[in-house]
C-alpha cells in the first residue's frame, strides 16, 4: 500500500521550517521530504523526525541557485566539481537522517553549453553520483520537470531520463515519477505508471491545472493510488502541492488515504 509523505517546501509553509514537521506529523503524515537540508544541522532536523516519529523520505541533490532560475547542476560541464562536493554533502545528510532515497535534478544548460555536452557531463554526473549514494546505502532517482513551469530544463519525460539513466550503466538509478509534471508532458498516467512501476523509486503528486491540492484538477487520483495499491506499489508517494489557502484547510482529500495508513 502506497504511504503519503509531506514536502515542507511547499505545505505548512505559514510556519518555520523546523515547525512543520509536527504539522505534518500532527496532519496523519507518516514521512516528510524537501528540496533540501542544507540550511540546516542535520542534528535539528533528526530530532524532529525523531520527536514526532516521522520518516526521512527523500530531498535532492544541491540545486544550485534557484533565485536565479536554477534547478539542479548536473548537466553543467563548468560545475563539476561544484556536483561533486554537493554529492558528498547529500551523503553526510543522508546517513545522519536515514534517508533512503535522493533526487537528483539535471538543470538546465546554459545558450553556451551543447547539448551532446551537457547529455554526457549529466550521464557522467549521475553515475559518479549513484556510486557515491550507493556506497551509503541510498538509492537515487532523477526527475524529470514540465518545461512550461521549468522552460529550459534538459529532461522533460520519462522516456528520455530512463534513456539517459540507462546510458549510465548504474543500477542504482531509478525514476522519480511526478504525476503532476508528466501530466503535463505526456498524459497517459496510468498506463505509463503500469509500464514503468519497476523503474520508480519515488512518486510525487498534486493536481492540475494549477499545482494545487490532489483533489482538484483534471487527475483522477483516487483511480491513480488505487491502481498503484492494485498493482503491490509499497514505496512512498509525496504530496508536493501548492496549496490553495491554509494547509490544514486543503487535507480533505488525504483523509481516506490517511485512515488506510493508520489502519
Amino acid at each position: 500500500m502506497a504511504r503519503f509523505s509531506a514536502n515542507l517546501s511547499m505545505l505548512f509553509t505559514e510556519r518555520s521550517f523546523l515547525d512543520r514537521f509536527g504539522a505534518a506529523a500532527r496532519a496523519g503524515f507518516r514521512g516528510v521530504e524537501y528540496l533540501g537540508p542544507y540550511g540546516f544541522p542535520a542534528a535539528e532536523i533528526a530530532a524532529r523526525l525523531r520527536d514526532f516519529g516521522l520518516a526521512q523520505v527523500l530531498f535532492n541533490l544541491p540545486m544550485g541557485d534557484m533565485t536565479k532560475g536554477e534547478r539542479g547542476i548536473a548537466c553543467l560541464p563548468d560545475r563539476v566539481d561544484e556536483f561533486r562536493a554537493g554529492v558528498a554533502q547529500a551523503v553526510q545528510y543522508a546517513r545522519a537522517l536515514g534517508c533512503p532515497t535522493v533526487n537528483c535534478l539535471a538543470g538546465n544548460p546554459t545558450q553556451h553549453t551543447k547539448m551532446a555536452e551537457a547529455r554526457r557531463t549529466l550521464v557522467e554526473n549521475l553515475r559518479y553520483a549513484a556510486d557515491r549514494l550507493g556506497e551509503a546505502g541510498v538509492q537515487m532517482v532523477m526527475e524529470p520537470l514540465n518545461r512550461y513551469d521549468n522552460p529550459g530544463y534538459f529532461v522533460t519525460h520519462s522516456g528520455r531520463a530512463l534513456d539517459i539513466i540507462d546510458e549510465t550503466g548504474s543500477t542504482n538509478i531509478k525514476l522519480q515519477y511526478d504525476i503532476y509534471h508528466m501530466q503535463r508532458m505526456e498524459g497517459d498516467l496510468a498506463a505509463t505508471i503500469e509500464r514503468l512501476l519497476p523503474r520508480i523509486g519515488h512518486i510525487q503528486i498534486a493536481g492540475n491545472p494549477g499545482r494545487h491540492e490532489p483533489s482538484v484538477g483534471e487527475i483522477n487520483f483516487r483511480f491513480l493510488i488505487e491502481r498503484l495499491d492494485a498493482l503491490g506499489y509499497d514505496g512512498w508517494v509525496g504530496a508536493e502541492y501548492s496549496p490553495r489557502g491554509r494547509t490544514e484547510d486543503g487535507l480533505g482529500w488525504f483523509s481516506t488515504y490517511r485512515a488506510k495508513n493508520e489502519g
